[in-house]
Protein backbone atom coordinates (compact mmCIF):
# COMPACT_ATOMS: atom_id res chain seq x y z
CA UNK A 1 0.00 0.00 0.00
CA UNK A 2 1.06 3.54 -0.60
CA UNK A 3 0.79 6.42 1.82
CA UNK A 4 1.26 10.18 1.59
CA UNK A 5 3.71 12.43 3.35
CA UNK A 6 4.05 16.19 3.50
CA UNK A 7 6.94 17.90 1.79
CA UNK A 8 8.46 21.19 2.97
CA UNK A 9 6.18 23.02 0.56
CA UNK A 10 3.13 21.43 2.15
CA UNK A 11 2.37 19.17 -0.83
CA UNK A 12 1.59 15.51 -0.50
CA UNK A 13 4.12 13.05 -1.83
CA UNK A 14 3.79 9.30 -2.22
CA UNK A 15 5.81 7.12 0.15
CA UNK A 16 6.51 3.66 -1.22
CA UNK A 17 7.03 0.69 1.14
CA UNK A 18 10.75 0.94 0.46
CA UNK A 19 10.83 4.58 1.60
CA UNK A 20 8.84 3.67 4.68
CA UNK A 21 11.34 0.98 5.55
CA UNK A 22 14.16 3.50 5.25
CA UNK A 23 12.33 5.85 7.62
CA UNK A 24 12.04 3.06 10.20
CA UNK A 25 15.72 2.25 9.82
CA UNK A 26 16.68 5.89 10.34
CA UNK A 27 14.51 6.07 13.45
CA UNK A 28 16.05 2.86 14.79
CA UNK A 29 19.57 4.17 14.16
CA UNK A 30 18.76 7.37 16.00
CA UNK A 31 17.33 5.42 18.92
CA UNK A 32 20.32 3.07 19.12
CA UNK A 33 22.71 6.02 19.25
CA UNK A 34 21.13 6.97 22.58
CA UNK A 35 23.03 4.87 25.13
CA UNK A 36 20.46 5.31 27.88
CA UNK A 37 17.70 4.23 25.51
CA UNK A 38 19.67 1.09 24.62
CA UNK A 39 20.02 0.27 28.33
CA UNK A 40 16.28 0.85 28.74
CA UNK A 41 15.49 -1.42 25.79
CA UNK A 42 17.65 -4.15 27.33
CA UNK A 43 15.79 -3.88 30.65
CA UNK A 44 12.40 -3.99 28.90
CA UNK A 45 13.53 -7.00 26.87
CA UNK A 46 14.54 -8.78 30.07
CA UNK A 47 11.16 -8.01 31.65
CA UNK A 48 9.33 -9.34 28.60
CA UNK A 49 11.41 -12.52 28.72
CA UNK A 50 10.67 -12.91 32.42
CA UNK A 51 6.95 -12.45 31.78
CA UNK A 52 6.82 -14.91 28.89
CA UNK A 53 9.13 -17.53 30.41
CA UNK A 54 7.93 -17.18 34.02
CA UNK A 55 6.92 -20.85 34.43
CA UNK A 56 10.40 -21.95 33.34
CA UNK A 57 12.45 -19.21 35.04
CA UNK A 58 10.75 -19.51 38.43
CA UNK A 59 12.51 -22.01 40.69
CA UNK A 60 9.59 -22.41 43.12
CA UNK A 61 5.84 -21.96 43.30
CA UNK A 62 5.44 -18.18 43.88
CA UNK A 63 2.48 -18.60 46.26
CA UNK A 64 3.41 -21.81 48.09
CA UNK A 65 4.26 -21.19 51.74
CA UNK A 66 7.05 -22.90 53.65
CA UNK A 67 7.30 -21.42 57.13
CA UNK A 68 10.42 -23.49 57.89
CA UNK A 69 12.30 -21.33 55.35
CA UNK A 70 10.75 -17.97 56.33
CA UNK A 71 12.83 -14.78 55.96
CA UNK A 72 15.92 -16.44 54.49
CA UNK A 73 18.48 -13.81 53.39
CA UNK A 74 19.65 -13.30 49.82
CA UNK A 75 22.12 -15.81 48.34
CA UNK A 76 20.67 -18.62 50.41
CA UNK A 77 21.35 -22.14 49.20
CA UNK A 78 18.01 -22.72 47.41
CA UNK A 79 16.74 -19.13 47.31
CA UNK A 80 19.26 -16.72 45.79
CA UNK A 81 17.01 -13.71 46.45
CA UNK A 82 15.89 -15.06 49.82
CA UNK A 83 12.35 -15.73 51.00
CA UNK A 84 9.56 -13.65 52.51
CA UNK A 85 7.91 -14.01 55.91
CA UNK A 86 5.88 -16.98 54.66
CA UNK A 87 8.87 -18.77 53.17
CA UNK A 88 7.91 -17.99 49.56
CA UNK A 89 10.79 -17.69 47.09
CA UNK A 90 11.47 -14.02 46.27
CA UNK A 91 12.97 -14.71 42.83
CA UNK A 92 9.89 -16.67 41.71
CA UNK A 93 7.60 -13.91 42.98
CA UNK A 94 9.63 -11.25 41.18
CA UNK A 95 9.45 -13.23 37.92
CA UNK A 96 5.68 -13.65 38.10
CA UNK A 97 5.35 -10.03 39.25
CA UNK A 98 7.01 -8.95 35.99
CA UNK A 99 4.21 -10.70 34.11
CA UNK A 100 1.51 -8.96 36.16
CA UNK A 101 3.07 -5.50 35.79
CA UNK A 102 3.52 -5.92 32.04
CA UNK A 103 0.02 -7.25 31.39
CA UNK A 104 -1.69 -4.60 33.52
CA UNK A 105 0.48 -1.85 32.00
CA UNK A 106 -0.18 -2.89 28.39
CA UNK A 107 -3.91 -3.32 29.05
CA UNK A 108 -4.25 0.05 30.77
CA UNK A 109 -2.24 1.93 28.13
CA UNK A 110 -4.08 0.23 25.25
CA UNK A 111 -7.51 1.09 26.66
CA UNK A 112 -6.33 4.64 27.38
CA UNK A 113 -5.06 5.02 23.81
CA UNK A 114 -8.33 3.80 22.33
CA UNK A 115 -10.32 6.34 24.30
CA UNK A 116 -7.81 9.18 24.10
CA UNK A 117 -7.04 8.86 20.39
CA UNK A 118 -10.73 8.63 19.51
CA UNK A 119 -11.67 11.71 21.54
CA UNK A 120 -8.60 13.62 20.31
CA UNK A 121 -9.38 12.92 16.65
CA UNK A 122 -13.03 13.92 17.03
CA UNK A 123 -12.26 17.06 19.02
CA UNK A 124 -9.51 18.19 16.68
CA UNK A 125 -11.34 17.53 13.42
CA UNK A 126 -14.91 18.54 14.28
CA UNK A 127 -15.14 22.05 15.68
CA UNK A 128 -18.64 21.43 17.10
CA UNK A 129 -17.38 18.52 19.20
CA UNK A 130 -14.23 20.27 20.37
CA UNK A 131 -15.86 22.29 23.15
CA UNK A 132 -17.91 19.49 24.80
CA UNK A 133 -15.10 16.92 24.60
CA UNK A 134 -12.49 19.28 25.97
CA UNK A 135 -14.73 20.27 28.87
CA UNK A 136 -15.03 16.59 29.82
CA UNK A 137 -11.24 16.29 29.55
CA UNK A 138 -10.80 19.38 31.72
CA UNK A 139 -13.10 17.82 34.31
CA UNK A 140 -10.92 14.70 34.44
CA UNK A 141 -7.82 16.88 34.73
CA UNK A 142 -9.34 18.51 37.81
CA UNK A 143 -8.60 15.34 39.79
CA UNK A 144 -5.01 14.36 40.60
CA UNK A 145 -4.23 11.17 38.71
CA UNK A 146 -3.77 8.77 41.59
CA UNK A 147 -6.84 10.15 43.40
CA UNK A 148 -8.93 9.71 40.26
CA UNK A 149 -7.75 6.10 40.02
CA UNK A 150 -8.58 5.53 43.70
CA UNK A 151 -12.05 7.03 43.18
CA UNK A 152 -12.72 4.74 40.22
CA UNK A 153 -11.52 1.68 42.17
CA UNK A 154 -13.71 2.70 45.11
CA UNK A 155 -16.68 2.51 42.71
CA UNK A 156 -15.62 -0.62 40.81
CA UNK A 157 -13.96 -2.54 43.64
CA UNK A 158 -10.42 -3.76 44.25
CA UNK A 159 -8.50 -6.04 41.90
CA UNK A 160 -6.02 -5.84 39.03
CA UNK A 161 -8.72 -5.68 36.35
CA UNK A 162 -10.25 -2.61 37.96
CA UNK A 163 -6.76 -1.13 38.43
CA UNK A 164 -6.19 -1.43 34.67
CA UNK A 165 -9.55 0.22 33.95
CA UNK A 166 -8.83 3.04 36.43
CA UNK A 167 -5.38 3.76 34.98
CA UNK A 168 -6.77 3.69 31.44
CA UNK A 169 -9.43 6.27 32.31
CA UNK A 170 -6.72 8.36 33.96
CA UNK A 171 -4.68 8.16 30.72
CA UNK A 172 -7.47 9.30 28.40
CA UNK A 173 -7.40 13.10 28.99
CA UNK A 174 -3.65 13.49 28.43
CA UNK A 175 -3.74 11.36 25.29
CA UNK A 176 -6.78 13.25 23.98
CA UNK A 177 -5.05 16.61 24.39
CA UNK A 178 -1.89 15.40 22.63
CA UNK A 179 -3.82 13.97 19.67
CA UNK A 180 -6.13 16.99 19.43
CA UNK A 181 -3.15 19.35 19.21
CA UNK A 182 -1.63 17.29 16.39
CA UNK A 183 -4.93 17.11 14.49
CA UNK A 184 -5.48 20.87 14.71
CA UNK A 185 -2.09 21.40 13.09
CA UNK A 186 -2.37 18.69 10.44
CA UNK A 187 -5.91 19.42 9.21
CA UNK A 188 -4.86 22.91 8.05
CA UNK A 189 -2.23 21.57 5.66
CA UNK A 190 -2.76 21.88 1.93
CA UNK A 191 -3.01 18.18 1.12
CA UNK A 192 -5.83 17.75 3.67
CA UNK A 193 -7.70 20.69 2.12
CA UNK A 194 -7.11 19.13 -1.29
CA UNK A 195 -8.59 15.82 -0.14
CA UNK A 196 -11.68 17.65 1.12
CA UNK A 197 -12.08 19.47 -2.18
CA UNK A 198 -11.87 16.14 -4.02
CA UNK A 199 -14.79 14.84 -1.98
CA UNK A 200 -12.97 12.42 0.31
CA UNK A 201 -15.05 11.32 3.28
CA UNK A 202 -14.20 12.50 6.77
CA UNK A 203 -13.51 8.94 7.88
CA UNK A 204 -11.01 8.44 5.04
CA UNK A 205 -9.25 11.73 5.79
CA UNK A 206 -9.07 11.06 9.52
CA UNK A 207 -7.99 7.42 9.39
CA UNK A 208 -5.75 7.41 6.32
CA UNK A 209 -4.19 10.87 6.29
CA UNK A 210 -4.44 12.47 9.74
CA UNK A 211 -4.02 9.55 12.14
CA UNK A 212 -0.77 8.24 10.54
CA UNK A 213 0.76 11.69 10.95
CA UNK A 214 -0.17 11.64 14.66
CA UNK A 215 1.61 8.36 15.35
CA UNK A 216 4.92 9.84 16.52
CA UNK A 217 3.53 11.66 19.60
CA UNK A 218 1.18 8.73 20.28
CA UNK A 219 4.07 6.25 20.33
CA UNK A 220 6.10 8.45 22.67
CA UNK A 221 3.10 8.97 24.95
CA UNK A 222 2.33 5.23 25.07
CA UNK A 223 5.92 4.33 25.95
CA UNK A 224 6.20 6.85 28.77
CA UNK A 225 2.67 6.07 29.99
CA UNK A 226 3.76 2.44 30.43
CA UNK A 227 6.15 3.64 33.14
CA UNK A 228 3.33 5.55 34.83
CA UNK A 229 0.97 2.58 34.55
CA UNK A 230 3.45 0.16 36.13
CA UNK A 231 4.27 2.59 38.93
CA UNK A 232 0.58 3.32 39.52
CA UNK A 233 -0.25 -0.39 39.62
CA UNK A 234 2.43 -0.89 42.27
CA UNK A 235 1.22 2.15 44.22
CA UNK A 236 -2.42 1.03 44.23
CA UNK A 237 -1.43 -2.52 45.18
CA UNK A 238 0.72 -1.11 47.97
CA UNK A 239 -2.37 0.67 49.28
CA UNK A 240 -4.34 -2.56 49.12
CA UNK A 241 -6.51 -1.48 46.18
CA UNK A 242 -4.88 -3.63 43.51
CA UNK A 243 -3.44 -7.12 43.74
CA UNK A 244 -4.62 -9.05 46.77
CA UNK A 245 -2.54 -11.60 48.72
CA UNK A 246 -1.01 -13.97 47.81
CA UNK A 247 -0.70 -12.54 44.27
CA UNK A 248 3.01 -11.87 43.55
CA UNK A 249 2.69 -8.21 42.54
CA UNK A 250 5.65 -5.91 43.21
CA UNK A 251 3.73 -3.17 45.04
CA UNK A 252 1.93 -5.70 47.22
CA UNK A 253 5.29 -7.33 47.98
CA UNK A 254 6.66 -4.00 49.22
CA UNK A 255 3.58 -3.51 51.40
CA UNK A 256 4.03 -6.99 52.89
CA UNK A 257 7.73 -6.44 53.51
CA UNK A 258 7.58 -3.02 55.15
CA UNK A 259 6.99 -4.60 58.58
CA UNK A 260 10.23 -6.55 58.20
CA UNK A 261 12.50 -3.73 57.04
CA UNK A 262 14.98 -4.20 59.90
CA UNK A 263 15.05 -7.98 60.02
CA UNK A 264 14.58 -8.85 56.32
CA UNK A 265 15.15 -5.70 54.23
CA UNK A 266 15.38 -7.74 51.00
CA UNK A 267 11.60 -8.26 51.14
CA UNK A 268 11.18 -4.55 50.34
CA UNK A 269 14.40 -3.73 48.50
CA UNK A 270 14.15 -6.48 45.84
CA UNK A 271 10.67 -5.54 44.48
CA UNK A 272 11.51 -1.85 44.93
CA UNK A 273 14.58 -2.21 42.71
CA UNK A 274 12.51 -4.12 40.13
CA UNK A 275 9.96 -1.29 39.95
CA UNK A 276 12.71 1.34 39.77
CA UNK A 277 14.52 -0.39 36.89
CA UNK A 278 11.40 -0.96 34.79
CA UNK A 279 10.04 2.57 35.27
CA UNK A 280 13.48 3.98 34.46
CA UNK A 281 13.64 1.82 31.33
CA UNK A 282 10.32 2.96 29.88
CA UNK A 283 11.06 6.60 30.66
CA UNK A 284 14.47 6.65 28.95
CA UNK A 285 13.14 4.71 25.96
CA UNK A 286 10.30 7.23 25.70
CA UNK A 287 12.81 10.09 25.76
CA UNK A 288 14.89 8.31 23.13
CA UNK A 289 11.88 7.75 20.88
CA UNK A 290 10.89 11.41 21.20
CA UNK A 291 14.32 12.43 19.89
CA UNK A 292 14.46 9.69 17.25
CA UNK A 293 11.04 10.60 15.83
CA UNK A 294 11.88 14.31 15.70
CA UNK A 295 12.14 15.19 11.97
CA UNK A 296 14.64 17.92 12.80
CA UNK A 297 17.01 15.40 14.39
CA UNK A 298 20.22 15.09 12.41
CA UNK A 299 21.40 11.50 12.14
CA UNK A 300 25.01 12.59 11.94
CA UNK A 301 24.91 14.44 15.27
Amino acid sequence: MQAEAVTKSGEASVITPRKKEKMYIVTLKRLLKNKLAVVGLAIIFIQVLMAVLAPWLATHDPVKQNLANAELPVFSEEHWLGTDNYGRDMWSRIVYGARISLVVGITAVSLGLIGGVTLGLLAGYYKKLDGPIMRIVDLLFAFPGILLAMLIIAVLGTGLVNVAIAISIWSIPTCARIVRGSVLSIKKREYILAMKSLGASDARIILKHILPNCLAPIIVFATMRMATAILSTASLSYLGLGAQPPTPEWGAMIAAGQDFMWTSPHMTIVPGVAIMLVVFAFNVVGDGLRDALDPNMDLNN
